[in-house]
């Protein structure tokens, strides 16, 4: 099995397990995809960094004249560092501090989603305090069920995202009384992995009828941001996602005439299927109920199995011939949790101690979501392009974690 031009064994044997392994073709190719899907439309793609926040894939795509929408100070300073114009930045997220409010002001970022009315009252009195004025857009949750995992749906009323539909008149007639807040539009985002088109037409409809309203009362709405959300296929047995052609036009026709600059920002979809979690076989434990397949990669590596029960497609690197046998197998890593398992009951060829094995679509919430847990290191990240590769986040030592913390003289 290839990255491109290269061989995973390659990266395994150079680089080591477990690693991310992501290919440039394949990022540049999603993003033009989404990219001539709304090309009918005044749009911005800001993409969402959240998804993968490595400096060398926002470079890529950077480069590509991407955006980016960012929900912490230091999402802003890794999209600032690569070179995306701060005309392209747009902040969300419902726990805003000063000091991320401080910086992106500064910054002269193109719009706040702000999503509540104490966040509202904090911008601007930082904007007070600065002599600026905030752009804002309330994120304004439609009360829209996504489907999908209840973890990553955004856009119903008990969730603790934005304003709710009901309230946002209200809402941005308190803003409009404010001297450093400047009303340009509305953010709708309903959720992620949404793999439908009805969902998003729901929310889109309310949020049309809600520009309407608003611009009937005064306000000046420029912008329309409808988030992200757009889902990928993690396997041949789940419902396939709407092709993004076909969510651009739906979207295209039901704001044709608006009079707004549109807002998408896609993460998954550019980076979800263009990465995998390369690892190795330490053990094949055969029990008497269960066979198991125990990688050097862990749930602290890829945290998406067990904590949204989430779906990848494995497979080794080495292709078996047609009727090589088969076995059943639970696939799980070290870390000391029953919850450590990539997968249950997996028909693959028969795997040995030491043969590499791939975790598809990890692109996306994966590396991101990495942590230390048992004292293991975070994982190399690399990229690929054609022939070539490097490494774009190394592997610390455990002694780099130990030099972190502290013991104090008193113990």
């Amino acid at each position: 099995m290839m990255a491109e031009n290269v061989s995973l064994e390659t990266i395994a044997n150079e680089v080591g397990t477990p690693a991310y392994v992501y290919s440039a073709a394949t990022l540049t190719r999603h993003y033009q995809v989404f990219e001539a899907a709304i090309s009918k439309m005044d749009a911005l793609i800001a993409y969402s960094v959240k998804a993968n926040s490595n400096l060398a894939v926002l470079a890529l795509l950077a480069k590509l004249g991407s955006g980016a929408d960012v929900v912490s100070g230091g999402e802003l300073k890794r999209a600032l560092l690569v070179g995306i114009p701060a005309n392209k930045i747009v902040f969300s997220g419902v726990g805003k501090t000063v000091d991320e409010m401080r910086d992106a002001l500064t910054a002269d970022i193109l719009q706040f989603n702000v999503e509540s009315l104490p966040e509202l009252h904090a911008l601007n009195a930082c904007a007070k305090e600065l002599s600026m004025t905030a752009r804002i857009a309330f994120r304004i949750n439609p009360d829209v069920s996504a489907g999908g995992h209840e973890k990553i749906t955004t856009g119903k009323a008990e969730n603790k995202f934005g304003i709710n539909i009901d309230q946002a008149e209200a809402a941005y007639a308190e803003a409009a009384n404010l001297d450093h807040i400047e009303i340009t539009g509305i953010d709708m985002h309903i959720g992620s992995q949404i793999d439908t088109l009805a969902p998003f037409k729901t929310a889109l409809l309310k949020g049309i009828e809600l520009i309407k309203t608003l611009r009937a009362q005064g306000h000046n709405i420029r912008t329309f941001d409808f988030g992200g959300g757009l889902g990928i296929p993690y396997s041949e047995n789940e419902n396939t996602p709407p092709l993004p052609e076909l969510y651009g036009e739906m979207i295209s026709k039901a704001t044709q005439g608006l009079d707004v600059k549109m807002i998408f920002e896609p993460g998954r979809m550019i980076a979800g299927n263009a990465g995998i979690l390369l690892t190795k076989t330490i053990y094949v434990k055969k029990g008497s109920v269960r066979n198991f397949i125990i990688l050097d990669a862990a749930m602290n590596d890829l945290i998406r199995p067990a904590l949204y029960d989430a779906h990848h497609n494995i497979e080794p690197v080495k292709f078996s011939n047609n009727g090589a046998p088969t076995q059943i197998y639970d696939i799980v890593g070290p870390v000391c949790e029953t919850g450590d398992t990539f997968a249950k009951q997996r028909e693959l060829p028969e795997i040995e101690a030491g043969d590499l094995i791939t975790i598809h679509s990890a692109g996306a919430y994966g590396a991101v979501q990495a942590g230390q847990y048992n004292t293991r290191p975070l994982i190399p990240e690399v990229l690929v392009s054609g022939d070539k590769y490097e490494i774009i986040r190394a592997r610390p030592t455990v002694e780099d974690i130990l030099k972190t913390e502290h013991i104090p003289d008193w113990v």
